[in-house]
């Protein structure tokens, strides 16, 4: 397991309708520090990046503030227990919001994303094996009130998981 700084969006900024804070060439600097070792000392980053520890420190928490990124523990799915991985593809009727809601409830569900395509959702699910992704799909996915059908795409190698974004 290891830190990282996660570039991200906010809700509405990713769905292009809202507007996105700008980041300056000195903050996308800070999050490729960050991004590289989410525990690299403030007065580090502020070396490599020519502000002071306490410039540092006030980006970091406007970047945090502004849901231009987050610093979390990024972990091996496989090495804490969850040895199932899948991506599943929903066909919903009607209004998709609820049943992305519903989706994005569920702690199996790590990531939830409406789409343009084959499928008017994708989500992302990590479970302990196959018997516990059967049941999320069969007893609580396929369960909730509008979904039409879900296609399960199971992972059976991941080769490249990256949380770079924005910086390369």
């Amino acid at each position: 397991m290891h830190s990282e700084a996660v570039a991200s969006r906010s809700a509405d900024s990713r769905n292009g309708h809202g507007t996105s804070p700008t980041v300056d060439a000195v903050s996308l600097a800070i999050i490729q520090q960050l991004q590289e070792d989410g525990r690299r000392p403030y007065a580090a980053i502020g070396k490599a990046v020519g502000l002071s520890e306490a410039a540092v420190r006030q980006r970091v928490q406007k970047l945090q503030d502004q849901g231009v990124m987050q610093i979390v523990a990024v972990t091996d799915p496989l090495t804490v227990g969850f040895r199932r991985q899948a991506m599943v593809g929903i066909n919903v009727e009607g209004d998709l919001d609820p049943v992305a809601e519903a989706l994005t409830a569920m702690a199996e569900c790590e990531y939830v994303v409406m789409t343009a395509g084959s499928f008017d959702l994708m989500v992302e699910v990590v479970c302990e094996d196959d018997d516990h992704l059967l049941e999320v799909i069969n007893k609580r996915i396929r369960t909730l009130p509008g979904v039409r059908s879900t296609e399960s795409f199971v992972y059976l190698k991941l080769k490249k998981q990256t949380y770079m974004w924005g910086t390369r």
